[in-house]
């Protein structure tokens, strides 16, 4: 009864749009006071105790990279490559779009920060050249859900650290699903440009000296990627060192040889950080404490339980889950959703002989993919408040592109190889 009321006291937060982590902390405080069993004071020591681990050091790493590239002109280079690379197809400069995406998954850490950076960079050239303003808005957003499935993903270090999994093996996990999201994402755009007739943003294909010039000029960036994926693992240095040792190097790209970064643009990023890290760790330590609430109240036995009596294999568990996953992204945060829920399958996951490693890349896909849906999809807001587009425009656009990542999410689901392949390599 006292679980029931908090999880009321939870959805009400929800409803009324309260941050996360402040209809979590209502649900946590809610049982503490009110059960007989549970003293208040335990209720700080869970929401102390969750952000004391070391592992959680990658997280501001990461983001500080993330907000550093902003500054260094490594993104501006970045595009410069992937049109170089697009730009002669049909709905080039959207399929440029999703290449960007891709790559800068890999150092940007953030779907929201990726999907407000291009939303500001690339939607106004794009209806420049006739796309539809609710069409680059739909790519955008799309292709910045890769972020979160390339590493360093911040998904992805959230997962290994709540799931006892090795972040280097989750890193390597996300590789293949990432580059297959980008393909599946540049295929129907190609559909949807031959249809409507968008033009290429270029005559002809690139030549080999335009190609070198633009891949000289996105190298920093491309080595900045092997560094920080290859270091983790050969085992040179862990997820946190390979953030810090990231943060340097680009900071020295940036201050030394493209000379764009001052001293001034280092403070604001270091703020910037500060706020979006500050937001990360008050959801990881209220959720961390309602985990801690479930197990105790053994809610994990219950839904395994539950979930057992009806779906009895992997295959049927895992259509289950993807069901319930997709829908549960439309309306909760994605770092909520993971370390509150993981504690109470991974018994299931682990009893049905899933592999752990395949299990949070489905999870996190399938959460991603609830950005892009309303009513709570936080991508498909940005996109909207950044770009004008109004939400039944933003949804009819992204229908095909929703229908392609569930295609990926479909291979990774019931495709083992394709996350497990690189990780057990």
């Amino acid at each position: 009864m006292l679980i029931s009321l908090c999880c009321l006291v939870l959805l009400v937060g929800f409803a009324i749009n309260l941050p996360v982590f402040l209809s979590v902390t209502a649900a946590v405080l809610t049982y503490f006071f009110l059960s007989p069993e549970a003293m208040p004071a335990i209720a700080a020591q869970r929401f102390i105790g969750a952000a004391e681990n070391t592992t959680l050091l990658a997280i501001p790493f990461f983001i500080l990279l993330g907000n550093l590239l902003n500054y260094t002109g490594i993104t501006r280079r970045m595009l410069r490559l992937a049109e170089v690379l697009m730009g002669h197809f049909r709905g080039g400069l959207a399929q440029a779009n999703v290449l960007l995406s891709t790559m800068m998954g890999g150092l940007s850490a953030s779907n929201l920060a990726d999907c407000a950076m291009l939303c500001k960079m690339l939607v106004p050239e794009m209806t420049k050249l006739g796309y539809g303003r609710a069409f680059s808005a739909a790519v955008t957003a799309a292709g910045s859900l890769i972020t979160p499935i390339i590493p360093p993903g911040i998904a992805l270090i959230i997962y290994g650290f709540v799931a006892d999994v090795s972040i280097g093996k989750m890193f390597l996990a996300g590789v293949i699903p990432g580059i297959l999201c980008c393909i599946a994402l540049m295929i129907a755009i190609a559909f949807i440009s031959r249809r409507r007739g968008y033009k290429p943003a270029r005559t002809s294909g690139p030549t080999w000296a335009e190609f070198w010039e633009a891949f000289k000029g996105a190298s920093a960036a491309l080595v900045l990627i092997v560094v920080i994926i290859g270091g983790i693992r050969v085992g040179m240095f862990t997820p946190t060192e390979a953030g810090a040792v990231a943060v340097i190097y680009v900071i020295g790209i940036g201050m030394f040889v493209f000379k764009e970064m001052t001293p001034g643009h280092i403070r604001l990023a270091l703020i910037e950080t500060a706020r979006a890290t500050g937001g990360i760790l008050l959801i990881i330590m209220a959720c961390s404490a309602f985990a801690w609430v479930l197990t105790w109240e053994r809610v994990a036995q219950d839904v395994a339980t539950f979930v057992t009596s009806f779906a009895s294999s992997p295959a049927q568990f895992l259509i289950v889950l993807n069901v319930f996953l997709l829908f549960l992204g439309m309306f909760v945060e994605g770092t909520a959703a993971i370390i509150v829920l993981v504690p109470l399958l991974m018994p299931t996951v682990r009893a049905l002989g899933i592999d752990p490693v395949q299990f949070g890349l489905i999870m996190i896909l399938n959460l991603a993919i609830g950005c892009l849906t309303p009513p709570m999809g936080t991508v498909m807001f940005i996109a909207n408040a950044i770009t004008g587009t109004r939400v039944s425009e933003f949804v009819r656009e992204s229908l095909p592109l929703l229908l392609a990542l569930l295609c990926v999410l479909a291979l990774v689901t019931f495709v083992p190889a394709v996350s497990t392949f690189l990780p057990y390599l």
